[in-house]
């Protein structure tokens, strides 16, 4: 058999900060990896390929499904009146969320990166047999451990102290985010340094955009805010630190965690129900600040503890793996092309 053409659409890739477009350059760098695939990014002729691969769901995609060839949709959320993201007024909400829902129904297929979303597809009338659940990955070339030396230098850089421990905090400036619960965790701790990378990557109509903005820009003297890095540069952030703290509130599968991991930091996080089927059972949750304040401060001060919860992170990297990822990525594409063989 001759390679499969694979097009890859996606839409705000010059968004800064967003882990949709972060997911989006790493599967595409698995995909052009594999020996049997040929990849485009967004092209002009959906016909001219075997399979199309929608990422977002921006408006003109909708109109590049074609009925004789695949079209696969990623599925990254499902609308709700109030996720912490974004503020749309009331009245835009209802057909937002009927024509995202339409879009994922227009698919021959769907991908999920969770398997907890399968049950709300379900519940919009997507066949299981056309759902299938295949992880993110991050590739180690990209995110990986860096030498105490080049952890100094990085700090010097952002004027960190070099003793202090360092929590991070990773993505949009957004309510779901959980970062004013991370303010408030930084407030109970001003022994401990706090640093988040992120912004506010939508503008103003960022969810909390008013609260939030406050706090930026009158931060505690222990909490600083870098606002949105550059992707390339994010190894060096995770490197900095000494843990990452995601008090997040609503997610997917954050890629953060995949590049904490692969810097094989510790990390905490909020104890959700989506993370159960993804975390392999082994890591560190919290249920509210003060919970996550003691929490941090026993990693800062147990050694045993800390290299426990590292541990449970080194696991982690290995289980979503480039390489574990990619052969489920290979077998996908052409499980699928072979089960429409009316469409080529």
């Amino acid at each position: 058999m001759s390679k499969l053409k694979v097009n890859m659409y996606a839409g705000g890739l010059d968004i800064e900060g967003q882990g949709v477009g972060a997911n989006f350059f790493e599967q595409v760098k698995i995909i052009q990896g594999l020996d049997d695939f040929e990849v485009s990014i967004n092209g002009k002729n959906p016909k001219k390929y075997d399979i199309n691969h929608f990422h977002t769901v921006n408006p003109s995609f909708f109109f590049k499904f074609r009925k004789k060839k695949i079209n696969i949709c990623y599925v990254h959320f499902i609308p709700e009146i109030d996720d912490g993201s974004l503020k749309l007024p009331k009245w835009c909400f209802k057909p937002y969320r009927w024509y995202v829902l339409k879009f994922y129904r227009k698919a021959d297929e769907v991908v999920v990166v969770n398997p907890y979303f399968k049950k709300d597809l379900l519940n919009i009338k997507i066949p299981e047999d056309k759902i299938t659940y295949i992880p993110n990955s991050v590739s180690d070339k990209e995110f990986h451990p860096l030498n105490k030396e080049m952890k100094d230098k990085i700090r010097d850089e952002f004027k960190i102290d070099k003793n202090k421990f360092v929590v991070l905090g990773v993505g949009q400036t957004q309510t779901r985010k959980g970062i004013i619960d991370f303010y408030k965790v930084a407030l109970k701790n001003p022994d401990i340094q706090f640093v988040w990378a992120g912004g506010f990557s939508f503008g103003k109509i960022t969810a909390g955009y008013d609260e939030i903005k406050k706090i930026i820009d009158n931060p505690p003297e222990n909490l600083k805010f870098l606002g949105i890095v550059e992707r390339k540069r994010m190894n060096e952030i995770f490197n900095m630190a000494d843990m990452l703290f995601l008090p997040s509130y609503q997610e997917l599968f954050p890629m953060t965690l995949l590049e904490c991991v692969n810097a094989e930091l510790p990390f905490l996080v909020r104890d959700l129900d989506l993370y159960k089927d993804i975390f392999l059972s082994h890591y560190l949750v919290g249920h509210d600040n003060d919970e996550f304040s003691s929490l941090i401060n026993r990693l800062k001060d147990d050694k045993d503890f800390y290299n426990e919860i590292k541990e449970d992170s080194l696991k982690l990297k290995e289980f979503y793996s480039v390489k574990n990822v990619a052969k489920l990525w290979d077998k996908y594409y052409k499980d699928i092309y072979n089960k429409y063989p009316n469409k080529h």
